[in-house]
């Protein structure tokens, strides 16, 4: 089998047939000549297939080791096109620290068309099988979560889904193919915020869906064409482009965010460093267990209250503040009233996204002088 770092320099980049070009060009355009009522040559309207997009998706099934993928505006309109697979009065699991995003699509929009969700702890597959009613027909989950970096064992749960023919999705943003691939785990489909790591730059958004399985997948194409919730054509070639350097990317963010866990862990006015790398993690055995690296974004607890991290976060040169993560820039997040806000505040507090928990993203700069950055600022 192919490396993936060969992966991502090859996958989905056939020359181009007209002209030969090594990069897929940009076909920005909205409708294709046909050669009779109803006989398209190859695709009739760019809503339902783009030669850009097909290239970029070609790209996403095999960094996934799936057979399909599509492609979509968004990371939520990915995580909606999936939701669309339910009937009314379906049951969903979902793990509590679910991104905020996620959370709110599910319980503001989508239960509003009688799905209901609810949010558990996963981290103990036996909770999982237990939760499970008579009208459980998806487990969705993330990990690593967002942000207490907790960890699902991908592996388990869906072994528990398959016995109850349940559908298991694994939101892979945090670890990206990478470091981690939830299909060859067993579970049914992949979402991904192709505007964090994939796309690595900060300079579009974007989403994804992979899977293997071939009734899903029609009825997610379908999704894709009849919802219109599309990615262009140009944002497709950026993200074929970024692809290409993913691999490479990701070892850098991974070996610089384990240098800064490593000297944070031992910083008096650190009360906890959060990282999958760490020994001193949890469930560090299960990163081993089904991850090939541990990817770039730390959650730290700081000594103090509220005050006391802003106060860091205004002393900080290197790390912005910004929502997001996974470009190649170095960028720190607080939760508690930035990515999490909309999370209910009691479910804030049962998971202790409290006011002294920041979120980083470790970017690709030089280790030495993010790790200065951050510690001169604490």
């Amino acid at each position: 089998m192919t490396d993936i770092a060969t992966t991502c320099v090859h996958a989905g980049a056939d020359a181009d047939l007209t002209t030969g070009a090594v990069i897929a060009p940009i076909y920005q355009t909205s409708t294709y000549v046909q050669e009779a009522p109803g006989e398209p040559r190859l695709y009739d309207y760019a809503r339902a297939g783009n030669p850009t997009r097909t290239s970029l998706e070609q790209a996403l099934a095999a960094l996934e080791q799936g057979k399909y993928a599509y492609t979509f505006a968004s990371g939520l309109a990915a995580v909606q096109a999936v939701i669309q697979l339910l009937d009314p009065d379906s049951h969903v699991l979902v793990c509590e620290d679910v991104y905020g995003g996620s959370g709110r699509l599910f319980t503001s929009i989508m239960g509003k068309y009688g799905l209901t969700f609810e949010f558990i702890d996963m981290r103990d597959p036996q909770r999982v099988n237990e939760a499970i009613g008579p009208t459980t027909r998806m487990i969705w989950f993330e990990t690593p979560t967002n942000p207490l970096l907790q960890l699902i064992d991908i592996e388990q749960i869906a072994t528990i889904a398959k016995e109850r023919q349940i559908i298991t999705v694994v939101d892979n943003t945090f670890a990206s193919p990478i470091f981690q691939l939830p299909l060859i785990h067993g579970t049914d489909i992949v979402v991904h915020s192709t505007t964090k790591y994939i796309g690595g730059h900060s300079d579009l958004i974007g989403g994804a869906v992979i899977t293997s399985n071939d009734q899903l997948a029609e009825k997610l194409k379908f999704f894709q064409f009849a919802g219109g919730a599309v990615n262009s054509p140009f944002e497709a070639f950026l993200l074929l482009r970024s692809i290409k350097t993913l691999w490479l990317r990701m070892q850098r963010h991974h070996d610089n965010a384990m240098q800064i866990a490593k000297v944070l862990e031992r910083h008096d006015k650190v009360q906890e460093i959060v990282y999958p790398g760490l020994a001193s993690h949890q469930q560090h055995q299960l990163a081993n267990k089904q991850m090939s690296g541990y990817s770039g974004i730390i959650s730290m607890r700081l000594r103090g209250d509220l005050s006391r991290a802003k106060s860091f976060l205004r002393k900080l040169r290197l790390f912005q503040l910004a929502e997001s993560l996974g470009g190649v820039e170095s960028l720190i997040n607080h939760p508690q009233t930035m990515t999490h806000a909309s999370v209910p505040a009691d479910r804030r507090q049962k998971l202790k996204i409290t006011s002294n928990l920041v979120r980083l993203s470790v970017g690709i700069e030089n280790a030495d002088d993010l790790t200065d950055d951050l510690v001169n600022a604490l």
